[in-house]
């Protein structure tokens, strides 16, 4: 086999035996601790088993060529590579539950911050709970489209055009044009302002939707036909509006990406990473692409295109609503020395966290 060839993940585990897992771990772990290279000398003194420095670097030579393990520039250690540490991840890294301490901190501090009600300060608070915990950048995704409605109404423009206005609960107006039949009476404007409003005060688009349908043959009995033509249109028109609203986003704890840098290079990637998360649109993409998922997920280093130049890791999971629907994700970002085993079960009991409160919203 070539120096670096690629292998499968079941394949690393053959590769190996007991010692050379247990040497792979320790220099892992011991990485992810400093993020700096670990030496033969340092592993040797590690170990729970009694193995010289030179038979250490024997292994450590096997290791790197896996390509599991490298020497970042003119380093005399060595450090995982980034299939090393999807290596180490996925079947190595032991992950414990939070401790009771930190339990009761992130219900608190999210449960206080739902005092109010508001779903957008619930979700501002897990971000910076995360970025707090996690020393990297806390992160959230919520659809537009999943919030709360507080409000509607058609306001009339002219004889032949009308503006509706659609207010979220935490305050986000969206407004369209909508064009009025010839001579459509003023009071049919208001009754069907009323009646959408009735509809969608309190639920997402996707509730009222459903209730809209629900209520489909009872409307042709309270309304006539163009009131009932007004309501389709105007409920149509904010669909479309909701559809294409960019979805909420919050970014906490930027600052703290700077604390780990240690030399020029990592201030070079810091810099990389500010620009990437500054791309909206693809940090939304990448988030978007973690919704679809079960439970925590994982992306390391260049395994997702947005952070591929900076090599940072992103550790997210999805929250739902209390219909068991997926309706965002939070997590952490940070570079790939992150350390898994504290941050995965936290942003997993965030999420959790999260669910149950947007579940009693419900």
């Amino acid at each position: 086999m070539t120096k670096g060839q690629p292998l499968q993940r079941a394949e690393f585990l053959n590769a190996l035996n007991q010692r050379s897992q247990e040497i792979f771990r320790k220099l892992v772990e011991r990485y992810l601790d400093t993020g700096v290279p670990v030496g033969s000398r340092q592993l040797s003194r590690m170990l729970d088993m009694s193995l010289s420095p030179a038979s250490v670097r024997n292994v450590m030579a096997d290791l790197e060529e896996l390509g599991l393990i490298a020497a970042p520039h003119t380093s005399a250690g060595r450090a995982p590579t980034q299939e090393g540490l999807r290596f180490f991840v996925d079947a190595m890294l032991e992950i414990g539950a939070v401790d009771e301490n930190e339990r009761t901190q992130i219900a608190r501090q999210i449960e206080g911050s739902a005092a109010d009600g508001k779903i957008e300060a619930l979700l501002t608070e897990a971000s910076t709970l995360l970025s707090g915990l996690s020393h990297g950048a806390g992160v959230v995704l919520a659809q537009k489209s999943d919030l709360i409605l507080k409000h509607i109404e058609f306001v009339r423009l002219d004889a032949v055009s009308a503006l509706v206005v659609l207010v979220g609960q935490e305050g986000q107006v969206e407004n369209r044009v909508l064009p009025l039949p010839p001579g459509l009476p003023a009071s049919a404007l208001t009754q069907a302002g009323n009646y959408l409003a009735n509809i969608v005060v309190g639920r997402t688009l996707a509730e009222a939707r459903g209730e809209l349908e629900r209520r489909r043959l009872a409307q042709k009995a309270e309304l006539d036909e163009l009131t009932t033509r007004l309501v389709d249109q105007g409920f149509a028109t904010l669909t479309d509006a909701a559809a294409t609203a960019e979805p909420l986003l919050i970014v906490r704890g930027r600052a703290n990406l700077l604390n780990e840098t240690m030399a020029s290079e990592d201030l070079d990637r810091v810099r990389q990473l500010f620009d990437e998360i500054e791309s909206k649109r693809g940090l939304i993409d990448l988030l978007g692409d973690a919704e679809a998922g079960e439970g925590v997920r994982i992306f390391i280093g260049s395994e997702n295109k947005l952070f591929s130049l900076s090599g940072s890791s992103v550790i997210l999971s999805p929250y739902k609503d209390a219909n068991d629907k997926v309706v965002g994700v939070l997590g952490v970002i940070g570079p790939t020395r992150l350390n898994y085993a504290r941050i995965v079960p936290v942003v997993d009991y965030t999420a959790h966290v999260v669910s149950r409160l947007m579940t009693r919203k419900g």
